[in-house]
C-alpha cells in the first residue's frame, strides 16, 4: 500500500506516464523471472526526503518491473501471496471481496 507521503506522487500524471512507458519498455514481463509483471518497483525506496526528486522517483535506472511474487520477495522476504487482496496500479492494497461486491 502506498504510504501517505507518496499518495500524491503515485496518483500524479508524471508517475502514470512514466510507469506506462517503463512497462512497455519491459514488454510487460517481470525483470527477475519473466512472468507477467505486476508493479513498477523503486530500487531505491521512496522516502519523505526523496519523493520530490525526479532522479529517484521517475528515473528508469531506479525502476524495476516485477510480478507480485518477486515484489513480495523484495519487500517481505517471502513468496507467500495472500489470495484475499491485490494491489492496484499505484500499489494500494485492495480487498478482492470489495471488488466482488461491485
Amino acid at each position: 500500500m502506498a504510504r501517505d507521503f507518496a499518495r500524491k506522487f503515485y496518483n500524479g500524471k508524471e508517475w502514470k506516464k512514466c510507469r506506462a512507458a517503463y512497462i512497455k519498455l519491459k514488454h510487460g514481463l517481470c525483470e527477475r523471472c519473466s512472468r507477467p509483471g505486476y508493479i513498477v518497483h523503486h530500487k531505491k525506496y521512496l522516502t519523505p526526503h526523496n519523493i520530490n526528486n525526479p532522479n529517484i522517483t521517475l528515473a528508469f535506472e531506479n525502476l524495476e518491473y516485477l510480478c507480485l511474487e518477486c515484489h513480495n520477495l523484495e519487500h517481505m522476504g517471502t513468496s507467500v501471496v495472500r489470495h484475499d487482496v491485490r494491489f492496484d496500479s499505484e500499489g494500494n492494497m485492495i480487498s478482492k471481496w470489495v471488488e466482488m461486491k461491485n
